[in-house]
């Protein structure tokens, strides 16, 4: 376990190898600082260490608050897919169970479910439209669209005296949460992060590190190299992480496993529908 979660993951995962990488090359900067302690110019260039320990605690503070947003961020998008899990699933149980659907029927809205939740990871991977042309983002919004044409269904049925104003209410309480679950996910989305913030955290983390060797180097001198990788590695690691996971829906590996929350839906769909086909 220990050697899958610490090692392997250095030559698995694109996001550590890239760090790695600049990590070495931090390293190969630290040669300069540990070479001037052994030339004429011993004496020259140093920096107080002190000044890393002043440093080191904005940092501390500018990356604590830079990975807790990208984690809530990512968090906040996860837990509105689960809650998209759950109300497909209660959507479908009450579609099959209050409106009887015929087989027909029951088909299309097994597909018209399972298609939501594609549409919409498709919908927030789209890039983000300009503030010029604010009508693009409303023709081309495919999960309104299919919610949409569920509500034109209900109502028929409604009309039709199939369902009446009670079961009505139970099912628009689901249909009403899809949209809900889009719109927040939408608000993540199109939200960016704080620029100000990671310009901040980002200025910090470069002038902390290429100080770094020049203020250990008279102390630890050849050790100066393997210590300047690791605190590089942690330190750009951290914030490449954070890079990533503020941005939840888009296809790094740190993102949300959508594909695989959609075929959850697919699956659970499928399943309640079964039983309509079975009926008939």
């Amino acid at each position: 376990m220990p050697l899958r979660d610490t090692i392997l993951p250095l030559t698995s995962s694109r996001t550590l190898a890239y760090v790695t990488l600049l990590a070495m090359a931090m390293g190969l900067y630290s040669l300069l600082p540990v070479l001037k302690e052994y030339s004429t110019f011993k004496d020259s260039g140093d920096i107080p260490s002190d000044m890393h320990a002043a440093l080191s605690l904005i940092l501390g503070c500018l990356l604590v608050f830079r990975t807790n947003a990208a984690y809530s961020r990512w968090w906040e998008a996860r837990t509105l897919w689960g809650s998209l899990i759950n109300t497909s699933r209660n959507l479908a149980l009450k579609l099959r169970t209050l409106a009887k659907p015929n087989t027909q029927d029951a088909l299309w809205l097994n597909s018209g479910l399972a298609e939501f939740p594609r549409l919409l990871m498709q919908h927030l991977r789209l890039p983000t439209q300009s503030s010029d042309n604010p009508g693009e983002t409303d023709s081309k919004h495919e999960p309104l669209a299919l919610v949409s044409q569920l509500y034109d269904w209900v109502s028929a049925q409604k009309n039709a005296k199939r369902i009446d104003g009670d079961e009505l209410r139970l099912i628009d309480v689901e249909l009403a949460k899809l949209l809900e679950i889009c719109g927040a996910c939408e608000r993540i989305a199109r939200t960016p992060f704080v620029r100000s913030y990671r310009v901040f955290s980002r200025q910090c983390i470069v002038l902390f590190l290429f100080t770094f060797p020049w203020g250990v180097a008279q102390d630890f001198q050849w050790w100066t190299i393997p210590l300047t990788i690791i605190v590089s590695y942690f330190m750009i690691g951290m914030e490449i992480v954070a890079e990533h996971v503020e941005e939840p829906f888009g296809l790094d590996e740190d993102d949300l496993d959508l594909e695989g929350m959609c075929k959850t839906i697919d699956k659970s769909i499928q399943q309640v529908f079964a039983t309509t086909k079975q009926e008939s």
